[in-house]
Protein backbone atom coordinates (compact mmCIF):
# COMPACT_ATOMS: atom_id res chain seq x y z
CA UNK A 1 0.00 0.00 0.00
CA UNK A 2 2.87 2.55 0.96
CA UNK A 3 4.64 1.87 -2.50
CA UNK A 4 1.01 2.57 -4.28
CA UNK A 5 0.63 5.70 -2.55
CA UNK A 6 4.12 6.97 -3.24
CA UNK A 7 3.47 5.85 -6.89
CA UNK A 8 0.52 7.54 -7.16
CA UNK A 9 1.81 10.74 -5.84
CA UNK A 10 5.02 10.91 -8.42
CA UNK A 11 2.63 9.98 -11.31
CA UNK A 12 0.29 12.97 -9.81
CA UNK A 13 3.95 15.07 -9.73
CA UNK A 14 4.62 14.24 -13.34
CA UNK A 15 1.04 15.59 -14.39
CA UNK A 16 1.41 18.68 -12.98
CA UNK A 17 -1.40 17.90 -10.37
CA UNK A 18 -2.33 20.94 -8.10
CA UNK A 19 -4.49 20.03 -5.19
CA UNK A 20 -7.16 21.93 -4.54
CA UNK A 21 -6.50 26.04 -3.02
CA UNK A 22 -2.72 25.80 -4.49
CA UNK A 23 -2.03 28.09 -7.01
CA UNK A 24 -0.85 26.84 -9.96
CA UNK A 25 2.83 28.21 -11.01
CA UNK A 26 2.85 31.52 -12.83
CA UNK A 27 4.76 32.12 -15.90
CA UNK A 28 7.61 34.20 -16.29
CA UNK A 29 6.91 37.52 -17.80
CA UNK A 30 7.97 38.52 -21.03
CA UNK A 31 10.49 40.76 -21.64
CA UNK A 32 9.77 44.12 -22.20
CA UNK A 33 11.75 46.79 -24.99
CA UNK A 34 10.96 49.85 -25.12
CA UNK A 35 12.22 50.45 -28.34
CA UNK A 36 10.42 51.05 -31.34
CA UNK A 37 12.99 49.18 -33.77
CA UNK A 38 13.39 46.48 -31.89
CA UNK A 39 10.15 45.39 -33.87
CA UNK A 40 12.42 45.30 -36.79
CA UNK A 41 14.88 42.97 -34.92
CA UNK A 42 11.97 40.31 -33.85
CA UNK A 43 10.54 40.36 -37.52
CA UNK A 44 14.32 39.67 -38.88
CA UNK A 45 14.87 36.83 -35.96
CA UNK A 46 11.52 35.31 -36.80
CA UNK A 47 10.38 36.00 -40.65
CA UNK A 48 6.60 36.05 -40.63
CA UNK A 49 6.49 34.64 -37.37
CA UNK A 50 4.90 36.34 -34.35
CA UNK A 51 5.84 37.93 -31.47
CA UNK A 52 6.12 35.92 -27.91
CA UNK A 53 2.77 36.32 -26.19
CA UNK A 54 0.46 36.72 -29.39
CA UNK A 55 -1.75 35.26 -31.65
CA UNK A 56 -2.09 31.91 -28.97
CA UNK A 57 -5.69 30.95 -30.43
CA UNK A 58 -5.51 28.56 -27.33
CA UNK A 59 -5.84 31.43 -25.24
CA UNK A 60 -9.01 31.80 -22.91
CA UNK A 61 -9.60 35.09 -21.54
CA UNK A 62 -9.96 35.63 -17.92
CA UNK A 63 -12.57 37.13 -15.48
CA UNK A 64 -10.18 40.06 -14.95
CA UNK A 65 -9.75 40.37 -18.57
CA UNK A 66 -12.48 38.85 -20.19
CA UNK A 67 -12.06 40.45 -23.75
CA UNK A 68 -9.10 39.48 -25.99
CA UNK A 69 -7.01 42.28 -27.41
CA UNK A 70 -6.16 42.77 -31.30
CA UNK A 71 -3.32 45.22 -32.52
CA UNK A 72 -3.95 46.80 -35.76
CA UNK A 73 -0.41 48.02 -37.72
CA UNK A 74 0.11 51.81 -39.43
CA UNK A 75 0.74 51.86 -42.75
CA UNK A 76 4.01 49.52 -43.91
CA UNK A 77 3.72 47.97 -40.45
CA UNK A 78 3.61 44.22 -39.18
CA UNK A 79 2.21 41.87 -36.35
CA UNK A 80 5.77 42.17 -35.17
CA UNK A 81 7.44 45.50 -36.47
CA UNK A 82 4.84 46.97 -35.04
CA UNK A 83 3.93 45.85 -31.43
CA UNK A 84 7.49 44.35 -29.70
CA UNK A 85 6.50 47.28 -27.03
CA UNK A 86 2.89 46.60 -27.01
CA UNK A 87 2.32 43.42 -27.81
CA UNK A 88 4.79 41.77 -24.46
CA UNK A 89 3.30 44.80 -21.95
CA UNK A 90 -0.63 43.78 -22.35
CA UNK A 91 0.58 40.05 -22.59
CA UNK A 92 2.31 40.48 -18.82
CA UNK A 93 -0.60 41.92 -17.82
CA UNK A 94 -2.76 39.02 -18.68
CA UNK A 95 -4.69 39.97 -21.88
CA UNK A 96 -5.17 37.19 -24.69
CA UNK A 97 -3.09 39.20 -27.22
CA UNK A 98 -3.36 39.16 -31.65
CA UNK A 99 -2.16 40.90 -33.91
CA UNK A 100 -2.54 40.39 -37.74
CA UNK A 101 -0.77 41.72 -40.63
CA UNK A 102 -3.46 42.96 -43.04
CA UNK A 103 -2.76 44.94 -46.63
CA UNK A 104 0.59 43.00 -47.53
CA UNK A 105 1.13 43.26 -51.26
CA UNK A 106 2.57 39.66 -51.72
CA UNK A 107 2.25 36.42 -49.61
CA UNK A 108 6.35 36.19 -49.53
CA UNK A 109 8.72 37.55 -47.01
CA UNK A 110 9.83 40.10 -46.32
CA UNK A 111 6.85 41.71 -48.58
CA UNK A 112 4.15 39.46 -46.48
CA UNK A 113 5.88 41.70 -43.29
CA UNK A 114 5.01 44.85 -44.93
CA UNK A 115 1.29 45.60 -44.08
CA UNK A 116 -0.93 48.78 -44.66
CA UNK A 117 -0.20 49.09 -47.93
CA UNK A 118 -3.11 47.04 -50.19
CA UNK A 119 -6.84 48.41 -50.96
CA UNK A 120 -8.09 49.88 -47.93
CA UNK A 121 -11.35 47.98 -47.76
CA UNK A 122 -9.90 44.94 -48.25
CA UNK A 123 -7.59 45.47 -44.96
CA UNK A 124 -10.92 46.03 -43.39
CA UNK A 125 -11.91 43.17 -44.42
CA UNK A 126 -9.03 41.17 -43.33
CA UNK A 127 -9.58 42.19 -39.88
CA UNK A 128 -13.36 42.09 -39.45
CA UNK A 129 -12.24 37.69 -40.55
CA UNK A 130 -9.32 37.72 -38.35
CA UNK A 131 -11.69 39.42 -35.62
CA UNK A 132 -14.19 37.23 -35.76
CA UNK A 133 -11.87 33.99 -35.64
CA UNK A 134 -10.32 35.37 -32.51
CA UNK A 135 -14.21 35.92 -30.94
CA UNK A 136 -14.85 31.95 -32.14
CA UNK A 137 -12.01 30.75 -30.75
CA UNK A 138 -11.88 32.56 -27.34
CA UNK A 139 -15.49 32.58 -26.90
CA UNK A 140 -15.64 36.18 -25.86
CA UNK A 141 -18.89 38.77 -26.55
CA UNK A 142 -16.24 41.47 -27.65
CA UNK A 143 -12.91 42.90 -28.41
CA UNK A 144 -10.18 45.46 -28.06
CA UNK A 145 -9.23 46.99 -30.82
CA UNK A 146 -5.88 48.69 -29.74
CA UNK A 147 -4.80 51.02 -33.13
CA UNK A 148 -1.60 52.50 -34.53
CA UNK A 149 -1.83 55.43 -37.34
CA UNK A 150 -3.52 53.94 -40.27
CA UNK A 151 -4.78 51.21 -38.02
CA UNK A 152 -6.87 53.69 -36.10
CA UNK A 153 -9.65 54.06 -39.28
CA UNK A 154 -9.31 50.52 -40.79
CA UNK A 155 -11.14 48.86 -37.60
CA UNK A 156 -13.70 51.82 -38.02
CA UNK A 157 -14.63 50.79 -41.48
CA UNK A 158 -15.34 47.08 -40.40
CA UNK A 159 -17.46 47.90 -36.79
CA UNK A 160 -19.53 50.61 -39.28
CA UNK A 161 -20.02 48.71 -42.75
CA UNK A 162 -19.02 45.05 -42.21
CA UNK A 163 -20.91 44.14 -39.59
CA UNK A 164 -18.28 44.56 -36.28
CA UNK A 165 -20.65 47.62 -35.24
CA UNK A 166 -21.44 44.91 -31.72
CA UNK A 167 -18.07 43.29 -31.32
CA UNK A 168 -16.11 46.09 -29.73
CA UNK A 169 -16.15 47.42 -26.34
CA UNK A 170 -12.41 49.69 -25.98
CA UNK A 171 -11.16 51.25 -29.05
CA UNK A 172 -7.74 53.02 -28.56
CA UNK A 173 -5.90 55.04 -31.15
CA UNK A 174 -2.22 56.08 -30.85
CA UNK A 175 -1.47 58.87 -33.69
CA UNK A 176 -5.34 59.20 -35.13
CA UNK A 177 -6.09 61.12 -37.61
CA UNK A 178 -9.70 61.59 -37.45
CA UNK A 179 -9.87 65.19 -39.02
CA UNK A 180 -7.87 64.44 -41.89
CA UNK A 181 -9.13 64.24 -45.45
CA UNK A 182 -7.88 61.73 -47.58
CA UNK A 183 -4.00 61.28 -48.05
CA UNK A 184 -1.23 59.31 -49.78
CA UNK A 185 -2.68 56.27 -48.08
CA UNK A 186 -5.99 56.93 -50.04
CA UNK A 187 -4.33 57.61 -53.05
CA UNK A 188 -2.22 53.89 -53.17
CA UNK A 189 -5.28 52.45 -52.30
CA UNK A 190 -6.57 53.83 -55.21
CA UNK A 191 -3.67 53.13 -57.24
CA UNK A 192 -3.58 49.22 -55.68
CA UNK A 193 -7.13 48.94 -56.84
CA UNK A 194 -6.74 50.12 -60.31
CA UNK A 195 -4.17 47.60 -61.07
CA UNK A 196 -6.25 44.83 -59.71
CA UNK A 197 -8.45 45.43 -61.61
CA UNK A 198 -7.06 45.71 -64.47
CA UNK A 199 -4.70 42.56 -63.71
CA UNK A 200 -8.06 40.53 -63.30
CA UNK A 201 -7.68 39.87 -59.66
CA UNK A 202 -10.79 39.77 -57.80
CA UNK A 203 -11.18 42.25 -54.12
CA UNK A 204 -11.13 40.45 -51.21
CA UNK A 205 -14.16 42.38 -49.98
CA UNK A 206 -16.87 40.73 -51.30
CA UNK A 207 -19.95 42.45 -52.47
CA UNK A 208 -22.70 41.55 -49.89
CA UNK A 209 -22.22 39.58 -47.02
CA UNK A 210 -25.12 38.80 -44.34
CA UNK A 211 -23.94 40.93 -41.64
CA UNK A 212 -22.78 44.08 -43.94
CA UNK A 213 -24.19 47.15 -44.81
CA UNK A 214 -23.10 49.19 -48.16
CA UNK A 215 -21.19 52.16 -47.13
CA UNK A 216 -22.48 55.87 -48.88
CA UNK A 217 -22.34 55.27 -52.44
CA UNK A 218 -21.46 58.91 -53.35
CA UNK A 219 -18.21 58.84 -50.45
CA UNK A 220 -14.46 57.25 -50.53
CA UNK A 221 -12.67 55.08 -48.00
CA UNK A 222 -11.66 58.32 -45.95
CA UNK A 223 -15.32 59.99 -46.01
CA UNK A 224 -16.75 56.80 -44.90
CA UNK A 225 -15.01 56.27 -41.93
CA UNK A 226 -15.20 59.68 -40.93
CA UNK A 227 -19.22 60.48 -42.28
CA UNK A 228 -21.42 62.10 -39.16
CA UNK A 229 -18.13 60.61 -37.23
CA UNK A 230 -16.25 57.90 -36.66
CA UNK A 231 -17.79 56.92 -33.59
CA UNK A 232 -20.35 54.76 -32.56
CA UNK A 233 -22.34 54.12 -29.38
CA UNK A 234 -21.46 51.63 -26.96
CA UNK A 235 -17.77 51.56 -27.45
CA UNK A 236 -15.24 53.77 -25.04
CA UNK A 237 -12.56 55.50 -27.68
CA UNK A 238 -9.41 56.59 -26.78
CA UNK A 239 -6.96 58.83 -28.49
CA UNK A 240 -3.62 59.10 -27.28
CA UNK A 241 -1.84 61.88 -29.42
CA UNK A 242 1.70 63.34 -29.08
CA UNK A 243 2.69 67.02 -30.34
CA UNK A 244 5.87 65.62 -31.91
CA UNK A 245 3.85 63.93 -34.42
CA UNK A 246 5.63 64.92 -38.13
CA UNK A 247 2.69 62.24 -39.78
CA UNK A 248 -0.40 63.64 -38.55
CA UNK A 249 0.19 67.70 -38.43
CA UNK A 250 -1.27 69.02 -37.52
CA UNK A 251 -1.64 66.72 -34.27
CA UNK A 252 -4.28 67.91 -33.27
CA UNK A 253 -6.52 65.69 -36.55
CA UNK A 254 -6.25 62.93 -34.31
CA UNK A 255 -8.77 65.05 -31.35
CA UNK A 256 -12.15 64.62 -32.03
CA UNK A 257 -14.57 65.14 -29.32
CA UNK A 258 -17.65 62.50 -29.52
CA UNK A 259 -21.76 63.47 -30.48
CA UNK A 260 -24.19 62.48 -27.23
CA UNK A 261 -24.09 59.35 -26.69
CA UNK A 262 -20.59 58.02 -27.01
CA UNK A 263 -17.61 57.91 -24.89
CA UNK A 264 -14.73 59.67 -26.03
CA UNK A 265 -11.19 60.50 -23.99
CA UNK A 266 -8.73 62.46 -25.98
CA UNK A 267 -5.54 62.74 -24.58
CA UNK A 268 -2.03 64.44 -25.70
CA UNK A 269 1.20 63.12 -24.29
CA UNK A 270 2.60 65.92 -23.04
CA UNK A 271 0.19 66.90 -21.10
CA UNK A 272 1.80 67.06 -17.67
CA UNK A 273 5.45 65.72 -18.83
CA UNK A 274 6.89 68.13 -21.35
CA UNK A 275 10.14 65.86 -21.53
CA UNK A 276 7.57 63.37 -23.19
CA UNK A 277 9.12 63.67 -27.51
CA UNK A 278 7.13 60.98 -28.27
CA UNK A 279 6.42 60.80 -32.64
CA UNK A 280 4.81 59.04 -35.00
CA UNK A 281 6.54 55.83 -34.20
CA UNK A 282 7.43 55.90 -30.61
CA UNK A 283 4.40 56.51 -29.70
CA UNK A 284 3.87 52.83 -29.67
CA UNK A 285 7.22 51.61 -27.46
CA UNK A 286 7.38 53.88 -24.70
CA UNK A 287 6.37 53.76 -20.72
CA UNK A 288 4.15 56.41 -20.53
CA UNK A 289 2.02 55.18 -23.77
CA UNK A 290 1.62 51.68 -22.61
CA UNK A 291 0.87 52.90 -19.52
CA UNK A 292 -2.26 54.65 -21.15
CA UNK A 293 -3.40 52.13 -23.34
CA UNK A 294 -3.07 49.48 -20.20
CA UNK A 295 -5.65 52.44 -18.40
CA UNK A 296 -8.00 52.64 -21.53
CA UNK A 297 -8.35 49.02 -21.54
CA UNK A 298 -9.51 48.59 -17.64
CA UNK A 299 -10.00 52.04 -16.55
CA UNK A 300 -11.70 50.82 -13.13
CA UNK A 301 -8.18 49.97 -11.87
CA UNK A 302 -5.81 52.99 -13.43
CA UNK A 303 -2.25 52.90 -12.55
CA UNK A 304 -0.20 56.18 -12.55
CA UNK A 305 1.36 56.91 -15.81
CA UNK A 306 4.99 57.73 -15.71
CA UNK A 307 6.32 60.85 -16.52
CA UNK A 308 10.01 59.62 -18.47
CA UNK A 309 11.95 61.27 -21.14
CA UNK A 310 10.52 59.84 -24.34
CA UNK A 311 12.89 60.78 -27.68
CA UNK A 312 11.47 60.34 -31.04
CA UNK A 313 11.55 57.16 -33.55
CA UNK A 314 12.90 54.43 -30.93
CA UNK A 315 11.19 55.33 -27.90
CA UNK A 316 11.80 54.83 -24.07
Amino acid sequence: MRRLVWAVAGLLALIGFVAPGQAAARPEPLPVTYDFLAGVTAELGNPGGSLPGTNNFRCRPSRIHPRPVILVHGSGGGRQTNWATLAPVLANAGYCVYAPTYGALSTVWPASALGGLGVKQDGAWQIKTFADRVLATTGAEKVDIVGHSLGTEIPTYWMKYLGGRDKVANYVSLAPYWRQGPDEDDARSAMVSLVQRRLGISPLTPPHCADCSAPPSDTDFNHAVRRGTPYLPGVRYTNITTRDDEIVTPYSNGLLAGPPGTQVTNIVVQQGCPEDHSDHLSIVANRRSSTMVLNALDSAHPRPVPCVAVPPYTGG
